[in-house]
Order: C-alpha cells, then structure tokens, then sequence
C-alpha cells in the first residue's frame, strides 16, 4: 500500500466521522476518494460509496434507534418511495446509458462527466444549504397520515441517490425538516436509517449482482468508517456542530470545483 491509498483509507475515517457528527455528508468524500485515489471508473465509485455508506449509515442508524431518536412513520413514508428510485436507476438506468452520451462539436460528453458533474452540482448545493444555516424548526402539531410530499421527495432524492452514489443525507436532513417538522437531531438520526437502508438496498439490487466486487477493499474501508462514525456519534455532543458545517461547506465546495476541472477540462 502506497501513501497516497494510505491518505484514501484515512478519508474512510473521516467519511464515518462526518456521517456520526452531521448524520449525513459521508458521500461526499468517499466519491471522489474511490474515483481520484484508488481510480474505480465511475459505475464502480458509485456502488462502492453506496456500500460504503450504506453500511456505515446502519451502525449510526442502529446507535441513533437504541437512543429512541428514529421516527419510524418518517423512515417508511420516506423510505420506501427512496428505495424504489434508487433501484430503478441502479438497475436500468445507469446500465443503459451508453459510456458516450452526445457531443458537442468535437468535445464529446461522457457517462462518467454527466454522473460526476451531477454530483459536484449536488455538492455546491449541500454547501450552500451548509454556509446558510437551519433554523430548528418550530414544535408543531404533526399530521400522521400519510405526506404526499414526503413519497415524492423520498422517490426523487432515492433516484438521485442511485444517479450520483450519495447517500443524500445533505438533501434528506432539510427535507425532514422543512416537510416532516422533525427538529434536527432527529432528523439527522432518522436520516442515518434511511440511508442506510436505500444505499445498501440500492447496492445489493442495482449493482452487486452484475458488476465484480472487490470485497476484501470494501471490507477493510467500511471497517474503518464505522470506527469514524462511533467516534463521530460520541464527539458530536462536544463540537460545536454549526462551526463544523461550515468548515465542511468549504471543503465541499473546492472539492466540487476540483471535480468540475478534473471531468471537463483536464478530462
């Protein structure tokens, strides 16, 4: 194992550490680390960062429940839509698009440019989200029926998911918020457990059966991000969690800027 795999397996701690502190986010490195640092092609860099966050989404997932933290009506009006998006675009969607799209005169745009440039967009949005703040959402008086809104936003974010290979817990915590009235903490708990379960439905469906995995790669990673994320879920009561938004914003955003030079000029 060279130094720079060395860096990529250190990232694997911090995607974990992250997931634990905000309850989402881990995707955003563990994307461009299988990409830039171990050089899977994209299909492969997504299922993997599904995987990967998939399963270190069900540790916190499983901490945050035994805390009584998950809202489980949340978690099936949301979750069950999320996982069917994210299968179909596994399974079909992304198998059927061609390694060419279309071109433009002579410059020609690829699967991987399209799926990777998605989620660099994808980035600069959670940043943003990040640099502006959530207000806790006021104690409301919430509806138990059924939330249409929530189906289609749980379809919506899971085919996005399966697109870019993010858990989308960036997108999944404000929705929670903003449509389900869940104050943060419990959004971030509900959202680990509605990761956990897309991701690694997502994975197991849509790709484990028809691509090679290395499974021995992805073992000694998810190990190392589910050390990250206990430590992540016991540190968190200590940081202060805004700071670090922020702090991760900016990170986010030169990430998504190094991605958008890698993909579509230096190609």
């Amino acid at each position: 194992m060279d130094f720079i795999e060395f860096f990529g397996f250190v990232g694997a701690f911090f995607i974990g550490l992250i997931m634990g502190v905000l309850g989402g986010g881990g995707s955003i490195l563990a994307v461009p680390i299988l990409a830039y640092i171990f050089h899977f092609d994209e299909r492969i860099a997504t299922a993997y960062s599904l995987c990967i966050v998939g399963s270190t989404g069900l540790v916190g997932g499983i901490k945050q429940a035994s805390k009584k933290m998950v809202d489980w009506k949340v978690v099936y009006q949301f979750g069950v839509p999320a996982i069917i998006g994210i299968t179909l675009v596994r399974a079909f969607l992304i198998p059927a698009l061609p390694s060419n799209l279309f071109s433009i005169g002579d410059f020609i745009v690829t699967r991987r440019m399209a799926m990777f440039g998605l989620f660099a967009f994808l980035m600069i949005f959670a940043a943003v989200s990040m640099l502006k703040g959530k207000k806790e959402t006021e104690i409301v008086q919430r509806d138990e029926k059924l939330n249409p809104v929530l189906l289609i936003q749980g379809f919506l974010i899971g085919g996005l998911t399966g697109m870019v290979g993010a858990g989308g817990g960036f997108l999944i915590v404000p929705a929670l918020m903003m449509v389900a009235k869940l104050d943060m903490k419990k959004a971030s708990a509900t959202s680990l457990v509605i990761i956990a379960i897309n991701s690694l439905i997502g994975f197991f469906i849509g790709d484990a059966f028809h691509i090679k995995i290395d499974w021995e790669f992805l073992s000694v990673f998810i190990g190392i991000s589910m050390a990250g994320i206990f430590v992540g879920t016991y540190i968190n009561k200590f940081l202060p969690v805004q700071f670090l938004k922020r702090t991760f914003a900016i990170f986010i955003i030169l990430m998504a800027v190094f991605m958008f030079i890698e993909e579509f000029i230096i190609q």
